[in-house]
């Protein structure tokens, strides 16, 4: 570089280049510690907790997902089928009462179901433990009214209205098996 570039080059890069003759040395990769630029303390503890929280708060949100509770002592079958019908299982567990007002269409009285409830449970065993019924591993017909039910129940129906619903819903499936 000759003598007159090195000093208009000299304003522009306010020392940050350093010419040797021929070699030329950029002294901007080569910062002191004290030079180096580091995110203020109050702003990168901000931003470390931000994601923090974030990423508890997805957690948290992820593990109450779950579609069925944990106290449930299923047999295998049950206990790794799809979500929906684990579902479907706990609802007829928990509510026994409802589901047993409750027909079923998918003609799954022809094996002795009096409800949408007997495609869930098939009795109480001596101990009054709930005796699983698989046939509703298999048939969408019954998780859906299930599910239907589920939800109306929710929605503030009662059973009578619930019961109205489905028959409205399902007759065109088969015959009830309600008798």
């Amino acid at each position: 570089m000759a003598r007159a570039e090195r000093r208009a080059d000299a304003g522009r890069n306010a020392g940050s280049r350093i010419s040797f003759g021929r070699l030329d040395w950029d002294r901007s990769a080569y910062r002191s510690p004290k030079e180096t630029r580091v995110m203020p303390r109050t702003r990168m503890n901000r931003t470390t907790s931000a994601s923090l929280a974030a990423v508890l708060l997805a957690a948290g949100w992820i593990a109450g997902c779950s579609t069925a509770p944990a106290t449930h002592d299923w047999p295998a079958e049950i206990a790794q089928a799809p979500a929906v019908v684990r579902q479907a299982y706990a609802f007829a567990d928990e509510h026994p009462e409802v589901l047993g007002q409750i027909p079923c269409y998918c003609g799954c009285g022809n094996v002795g179901h009096t409800s949408n409830y007997d495609c869930y449970i098939s009795g109480l065993n001596e101990s009054g433990e709930p005796v699983y019924d698989g046939h509703a591993l298999g048939c969408s017909i019954c998780v859906d009214i299930t599910l239907d039910t589920k939800r109306l129940l929710a929605e503030g129906r009662s059973v009578p209205e619930i019961r109205a619903a489905i028959d409205a819903a399902y007759s065109a499936f088969g015959p009830s098996n309600m008798r």
